[in-house]
């Protein structure tokens, strides 16, 4: 299960899984939390906290500023939504992350921005070997978290070792 990349490996079978979009999670009292209809030109105002390349929809972040022109000034990356949120609480940066990785309780010293005009949506996707045997109960878990895929389409996909989704 992961959100980059997995599509474009012809070896693996790959079902979207769900859907989500990046925001900002910035301590209280923070001058973006004034903004009505926040912009990459604002964020970019401020030091960024974001994940490492190659993690959690990073490369929708980077596109997004540079297709408004605009240079993020990137001082720590990491890969973990738990250590971005560090930072952000030792007031060293804004933090863009999923946003379903901000828990209101767990998060109470921060506040989340949600900003999906901002960055594109990013699909997580489960991913399994084509052409492999997989047991009942993996059937059925991906039969659970991909309801419209149906079981006869979901078992094509898989033996189907020449990719064709």
């Amino acid at each position: 299960i992961a959100t980059e990349r997995l599509d474009r490996v012809p070896e693996l079978a790959t079902f979207p899984f769900y859907s989500w979009h990046h925001a900002l999670i910035v301590p209280h009292g923070h001058p973006l939390l004034q903004v009505e209809k926040l912009t990459l030109e604002q964020i970019g105002e401020y030091p960024i906290i974001t994940y490492h390349e190659g993690f959690t929809g990073r490369t929708h972040i980077d596109r997004a500023f540079a297709d408004a022109g605009v240079m993020p000034d990137i001082v720590l990356s990491a890969i973990d939504a738990d250590v971005i949120k560090t930072y952000v609480e030792l007031d060293l940066g804004v933090g863009i992350v999923a946003s379903m990785a901000y828990d209101p309780v767990k998060d109470r010293n921060l506040a989340l921005i949600p900003a999906p005009h901002l960055f594109p949506e990013s699909t997580t996707r489960l991913a399994v070997r084509r052409g492999i045997y997989l047991r009942s109960y993996a059937l059925a878990f991906i039969e659970k978290v991909c309801p419209d895929l149906g079981e006869a389409n979901l078992k094509a996909l898989i033996q189907n070792k020449n990719g064709g989704e």
